[in-house]
């Protein structure tokens, strides 16, 4: 964390500058026994999801340290194969005092990463393998290629839920039964299209970037078929000096 490279954060009910401990408490859950899958987005004043492909241009600092804070405090983050290859991710390791955080707590130093990819188009010698400090997961359906799963199995655990396509209700189930039941879903917009069709996202932290856009971004859920309209209250409104705003969306923390 740089706290001299980062903006302000406010909370919009009361106009309070927060700190990093606030901003933490925030985000944190009553009772981490009770799985919960949180997905966080970033998205433009007009709803695109990328600029330019990517996420990182919608994105900020401030948005940056948010995703830190919200990988921080999960047992593990959930990525679509396609966002893994189109942001590059590495090893998920978090810095050092993010890490020492979670040391204080009891908790392994750094989230487990879970890939989720029905084809196995992965390549098991990238560095979200090899540079991996917590040995990832990998989830996939039965029809996927033996001999894909048997690289992969080299450098990762790889569970089989469902038959042609993944079924992600047995996914995070089998997330939950390995101890790992405050799940981040990082997208992609597919990946959170199945999860919204599943009925398996309870709370949405989404950022919404100060930008216009324009025509031919994708929206942060896609997906093959429509799904009902389902509430998701709104839980807080945080906000950055810059025009950021954190909204928190989810179903009741009671």
């Amino acid at each position: 964390m740089h706290p001299k490279e980062l903006g302000v954060i406010r909370n919009c009910a009361v106009g309070a500058e927060l700190t990093e401990d606030e901003l933490i408490a925030a985000y944190t859950l009553p009772d981490r026994s009770v799985p919960r899958l949180r997905a966080n987005f970033v998205t433009s004043l007009d709803g695109a999801v990328t600029l330019e492909g990517l996420s990182g241009g919608l994105s900020s600092k401030d948005d940056q340290s948010m995703l830190g804070r919200l990988r921080m405090l999960a047992d593990v983050v959930l990525v679509g194969a396609g966002t893994l290859r189109a942001e590059g991710y590495g090893g998920l390791r978090l810095g050092a005092k993010r890490r020492g955080w979670r040391n204080e707590q009891g908790w392994p130093e750094n989230p487990t990463l879970a890939v989720v990819s029905a084809r196995l188009d992965l390549d098991p010698t990238s560095a979200v393998f090899t540079e991996a400090p917590v040995r990832p997961i990998v989830i996939t359906c039965a029809s996927s290629r033996d001999q894909r799963r048997e690289a992969l199995a080299k450098v990762a655990d790889v569970m089989i839920c469902g038959d042609e396509t993944v079924d992600l209700k047995e996914a995070t189930a089998g997330l939950v039964e390995r101890g790992l039941p405050q799940m981040l879903c990082e997208g992609g917009p597919h990946l959170l299209g199945a999860l919204t069709g599943a009925d398996l996202v309870d709370e949405l932290c989404l950022t919404v970037s100060p930008l216009l856009a324009g025509p031919g971004a994708r929206r942060i859920t896609d997906g093959l078929a429509a799904t009902e309209a389902r509430s998701l209250p709104l839980l807080q409104v945080l906000a950055t000096d810059e025009g950021f705003l954190f909204l928190r969306h989810g179903r009741g923390l009671g």
